[in-house]
């Protein structure tokens, strides 16, 4: 099946992309994008892959749905384009960067430039129907998803898993420790993120663990 995604992601995932499982997955995906209103746009499901390359990956942030609402989702978890209000988890990720690193909350909330340095901003669902959450999960997103973290535990070395709460958490089970760093903590939600998530320090932590593994640190 001819995937538009960034070259490298696509090899690595070519075997995925040929069974049945992620036909049936596109063929739903088609059919709602062709009925529904869907986020992010067709354009940007794969953003995630094609602005961070498989050979760039060194840090991989688990999200679990695309945003909702009009104008927020464009492929990348957590983040929003130029312009768009700070949804409330990514307002509170912010505060922990301003409180571990002293970095000043940025104008934008658009993480491309994390994705850049490569930072793989995944979502467990990578489409949704607008307002309404959760509604393309268990059509075959996770299981490609699953797949992805795995590819990129046993193929890669020294990378930086970042699981926030539970969801995240369960999905990160593949990876092996030995050879990555895990960081868990609860979800920046604001029904979680005042119960660990503030002072989990896991943007010093984790640029320490790249530095120790003679990687250049990310520019949260």
């Amino acid at each position: 099946m001819d995937i538009k995604i960034e070259p490298s992601w696509k090899e690595v995932l070519k075997e995925e992309f040929e069974k049945p499982y992620f036909k049936q997955l596109t063929d739903f995906v088609k059919n709602e994008y062709q009925t529904q209103t869907i986020f992010p746009k067709g354009k940007d499901i794969f953003n995630a892959f094609n602005l961070c390359p498989f050979n760039t990956v060194k840090v991989v942030i688990i999200g679990q749905d695309p945003y909702h609402g009009p104008g927020q989702a464009h492929g990348l978890c957590f983040s929003v384009k130029q312009g768009v209000t700070f949804p409330p988890s990514l307002r509170n990720i912010f505060k922990e960067i301003n409180n571990d690193l002293g970095i000043a909350v940025p104008t934008s909330g658009d993480l491309s430039r994390w994705a850049e340095q490569g930072v793989l901003l995944i979502n467990a669902t990578l489409t949704v129907r607008a307002h309404m959450a959760g509604s393309h999960q268990n059509k075959g997103w996770e299981t490609f998803t699953d797949a992805v973290i795995k590819i990129v535990s046993e193929q890669k070395e020294h990378v930086a898993f970042l699981l926030w709460g539970a969801y995240a958490q369960k999905k990160g089970q593949v990876i092996d420790q030995t050879k990555h760093l895990i960081l868990e903590s609860v979800h920046p939600s604001p029904l979680s993120a005042s119960r660990g998530f503030f002072g989990n320090h896991h943007f010093s932590k984790t640029n320490q663990f790249l530095e120790k593994s003679g990687l250049t640190t990310v520019n949260w």
